[in-house]
C-alpha cells in the first residue's frame, strides 16, 4: 500500500465525522486501519489543502485538547471557532470527549 492510498484512507475516516463530534488522531487512525499511527494522521492533515471539504477541525489529541495552533484574523484559534459553529465547546481548553466524542 502506497502513502497515498493511507492518506486517503485516514481522509476517509476523518470525512465520516458527524458534525458536533470530535475524533483523536489514534482513533482516526485505528478507524483506517492504521493503529499506532496517530502521527500519520497529524501529518496528511497539516498538508491537506487549505479549500479542503474534510471536517478537519473535528480531529483533536487524546487528551481532548486542540493541537492545532491557527488563528484568524481576529487572533481567534481556528480550529475552536469552528467547533464552536457546531456547537462543541472547550472548558479550561478541553473537548469534554464524554459529552462530544465521536462512537462508532
Amino acid at each position: 500500500m502506497n502513502d497515498h492510498e493511507l492518506h486517503r484512507q485516514i481522509l476517509e475516516v476523518i470525512a465520516l465525522i458527524p458534525n458536533g463530534k470530535v475524533a483523536s488522531y489514534g482513533q482516526i487512525a485505528k478507524l483506517a486501519g492504521l493503529p499506532k499511527h496517530a502521527r500519520l494522521v497529524g501529518y496528511v492533515l497539516k498538508h491537506l489543502d487549505k479549500d479542503s471539504k474534510i471536517p478537519w477541525h473535528r480531529v483533536i489529541n487524546a487528551q481532548g485538547k486542540i493541537s492545532v495552533l491557527r488563528i484568524n484574523d481576529k487572533g481567534e484559534n481556528i480550529q475552536q471557532s469552528l467547533l464552536e459553529q457546531e456547537g462543541v465547546y472547550l472548558l479550561n481548553g478541553k473537548v469534554n470527549l464524554k459529552v462530544y466524542g465521536w462512537t462508532i
